[in-house]
């Protein structure tokens, strides 16, 4: 991370590292909380309120959720959650901003761009994302804070970077028109590097921090009698 910023002309303080613990247990992500990290994605609710539960006490920890989110799931992401990534309906932030708790700061959120314009990827087309961000923006208990987008998987870097830089070209179009945006939330693992050359502000990374998944890894947190 610090060498990609270093090769773009920026200080490497200026990218976060959001560590995604998808499918892993509690226990590596305390490890790596032991080491520093406090920002965590998950992409689940389930996953999410169950590993919430089982490092409650890791009081500075900073939940960030980061996968497709339902309307009969935004209570618990409102109510754990520092950050939601994946907005790209107004109805689920009406939603996150109703039940977001007064004691809590206000939730900030991106809207998930579709980039690459694959039928199967959540997420607004650039040219629909200008009203969507300002909808949100005018919400209570929300903070917009900028976009995030999950570009097609290619072997080509010409064409990554084009995607990325297709979501740092409409980040700079709503800041003129009024947003004060500072977010760009792209790039995984394989592809870090061109994101942050790109303007990447927070880049989500799994594999290289946990290693490979092992699907259902996670158990359910134990309930109080």
């Amino acid at each position: 991370m610090a060498q990609a910023a270093q090769a773009a002309g920026r200080p490497a303080e200026s990218v976060g590292l959001l560590a995604v613990g998808k499918t892993f247990p509690a226990e590596p992500i305390r490890e790596l909380y032991g080491h520093g990290q406090r920002a965590f994605g998950e992409n689940y609710v389930q996953e999410l309120t169950t590993k919430a539960q089982q490092l409650a006490d890791l009081g500075d920890l900073e939940w960030h959720f980061i996968g497709p989110l339902q309307s009969n799931k935004t209570r618990q992401v409102a109510q754990i959650a520092a950050w939601v990534h994946t907005l790209d309906r107004l109805r689920i932030a009406e939603r996150l901003a109703a039940q977001r708790p007064d004691t809590l700061p206000p939730l900030n959120v991106c809207i998930q761009v579709n980039v690459s314009g694959e039928a199967s990827k959540s997420g607004v087309t650039p040219e629909e994302a200008p009203a969507l961000a300002h909808a949100v923006a005018a919400l209570p208990r929300l903070r917009l804070r900028g976009l995030m987008c999950i570009p097609e998987p290619t072997g080509d870097d010409e064409r990554l970077r084009a995607q990325f830089a297709t979501l740092a070209t409409l980040q700079r179009r709503l800041q003129d028109q009024g947003l004060a945006l500072d977010t760009l939330s792209m790039g995984m693992s394989a592809d870090l590097d061109l994101a942050i050359r790109e303007g990447a502000t927070i880049v989500r990374v799994g594999t290289a921090l946990f290693g490979s998944r092992t699907p259902g890894a996670v158990q359910p947190a134990p309930q109080s009698p």
